[in-house]
């Protein structure tokens, strides 16, 4: 009777130990920041990260922002887990102490974002900004374009007038005139080029190499390492397919923005879809953009990417 009493002890205790591995490694509910035009709405649009995880009894909810800096925020107080977002983001949220990780990144993808002017504009170069109005996101990724651009033309960031606005908000500013130039990622800077005619003086070729950055909230990440494994390989899958089918991809994506599919096929033409894990030298190039931002004093403090390592890379 006592060995059963023991037998029947150690298959409650098991069953238990297996529902708690379980339970940490398959989350009731993973909730994912996106933009309407990055690689997350197209993974939210064809449903295959929902159908990855209905087995695991596993609900995705999407949650959307306007741009990278409001999707972090988002992270930073716990509303979403995960987020994808470009260069500068990240850096300014570790500055702030946010307890992020870095998942994975896209491959370099320069041609998506530029310096754009109207189409009778006389500013023919970045040298010519000195002085001139230039809208941007702050803190996006077009920031570290835009500074790189004008130290580049031998001018410093206190040379122009930098006005901050979100897209939406820049966009109409430009089209009225009320900026000298706009620094913008695709599909916006696909759209301007074809509505308004807008001009490129420079996008990011030779000077940043403009990563796409899986991000993750730190608990995230170490408590659910699998589902996080799961997610980078579904989006190695769904870039592969988008890679191979861009009409396709960009009739998806025109139904997430309501952006021409013309305007997407633009925009994609220029834009390759992929899902790497992070690398030393991405990380030395992460940190030459929050040194920069340092000792432009556009952040408070001097940041130590690496810090933001995943312990499943550490391994």
């Amino acid at each position: 009777m006592k060995n059963k009493l023991l037998s029947m002890l150690a298959a409650l205790t098991l069953s238990a130990s297996v529902s708690l591995v379980q339970a940490q490694t398959a989350p009731e509910t993973v909730n994912i920041g996106y933009q309407k035009a990055n690689i997350f709405a197209l993974l939210k649009y064809r449903g295959s990260l929902e159908a990855r995880f209905k087995t695991q009894g596993t609900r995705v909810r999407w949650i959307e922002f306007p741009a990278g800096p409001q999707m972090l925020e988002g992270l930073n107080v716990g509303s979403i887990d995960l987020a994808a977002t470009g260069d500068a983001p990240p850096a300014f949220d570790q500055a702030a102490q946010a307890e992020l990780v870095y998942l994975a990144h896209s491959p370099a993808n320069p041609k998506t974002e530029a310096i754009v002017v109207a189409e009778n504009s006389p500013v023919k170069s970045v040298a010519e900004l000195k002085g001139k109005r230039v809208a941007l996101n702050k803190g996006s990724d077009v920031n570290y374009l835009l500074v790189r651009a004008l130290e580049q033309a031998g001018l410093s960031y206190k040379d122009i007038t930098p006005v901050y606005l979100p897209p939406a908000d820049a966009r109409a500013a430009f089209q009225r005139g009320a900026v000298d130039a706009w620094v913008i990622w695709d599909p916006y800077l696909a759209e301007v080029e074809t509505t308004l005619k807008a001009r490129q003086i420079r996008n990011a070729e030779g000077l940043v190499p403009h990563y796409t950055f899986f991000l993750s909230s730190r608990r995230f990440a170490d408590t659910y390492p699998q589902t996080a494994v799961n997610i980078i390989d579904e989006l190695t899958r769904l870039s592969q397919w988008a890679n191979q089918n861009r009409d396709e991809a960009a009739g998806v994506l025109s139904g997430s923005t309501g952006l021409s599919a013309a305007i997407w096929q633009r925009a994609l033409a220029r834009m390759p879809f992929g899902a790497q894990r992070m690398t030393p030298e991405v990380f030395r190039e992460q940190q030459a953009l929050a040194d920069t931002f340092t000792r432009i004093r556009l952040l408070p403090v001097k940041v130590n990417v690496s810090t933001a390592t995943w312990s499943q890379d550490k391994k």
